[in-house]
């Protein structure tokens, strides 16, 4: 498979950067004999499709006290989830590294299964870092700082699994975080007494997102 220009690059540039990480993480898995495994693929069950924090910014947006954080939150998702699934993965084009020896058999070794799209940036970590970055720039209490835990632990999750590399995961962190300011910056919603119509507007958009989702699942194991 011949690889993007920016795909090469990266494999290039990053290419010290990401064995260590991933062979580090084999090493722990080796060692532990595949006990974090099912750990990490309940996180990555968390943040499938950002669905995790649009269901919360939706549910933040039914209340006057945290609307404001919920709006930021949904919008800031949906931005990440636009500029990384519908753009960035296909433009990169960079495979993932379970492609590719050592991290095929890492892979296995891992006992992770087998994803497709592409792999930059990773979707997982651009939605957790969004959403939590949304929600921090929202709030005024410096304790939501602590949530971004859940971004690392998403990273180290993905990593674990050999789902992507460490570079991967480091574009979704600055998509997430881009995606986040842009979101807050324009403050697209002003009128805060009309969110209702708009929490209503994103359950219906979430609804529908979880009925296509689960129609796709369906579809695949017939």
């Amino acid at each position: 498979m011949e690889l993007t220009a920016i795909a090469q690059w990266l494999n290039t540039t990053f290419a010290g950067y990401d064995y260590a990480i991933l062979q580090a993480l084999h090493n722990l898995a080796e060692a532990a004999g595949g006990f974090f495994t099912p750990l990490c693929r309940a996180i990555t069950l968390l943040g499938e499709k950002g669905i995790l924090f649009l269901v919360l910014g939706i549910v933040l947006m039914l209340f006057p006290k945290t609307r404001k954080a919920g709006i930021c939150m949904f919008g800031a998702v949906c931005c990440g989830a636009l500029i990384t699934n519908f753009w960035l993965k296909d433009f990169v084009a960079r495979p993932r590294p379970l492609t590719v020896e050592p991290f095929r058999t890492w892979w296995q070794a891992a006992g992770a299964y087998a994803e497709s799209e592409y792999s930059f940036p990773s979707g997982h970590v651009t939605a957790a870092m969004a959403g939590v970055t949304a929600l921090v720039l929202a709030g005024k209490k410096p304790a939501r700082w602590w949530a971004y835990l859940f971004v690392a632990a998403m990273g180290v999750a993905r990593n674990y699994l050999m789902a992507h590399y460490p570079s991967d995961v480091l574009g979704g962190m600055i998509v997430g975080l881009i995606a986040a300011a842009i979101f807050k910056k324009h403050n697209y919603i002003r009128n805060y007494k009309k969110c209702k119509k708009g929490a209503i507007a994103g359950l219906i958009t979430t609804a529908a997102i979880i009925v296509l989702f689960g129609l796709m699942l369906i579809i695949s194991i017939l």
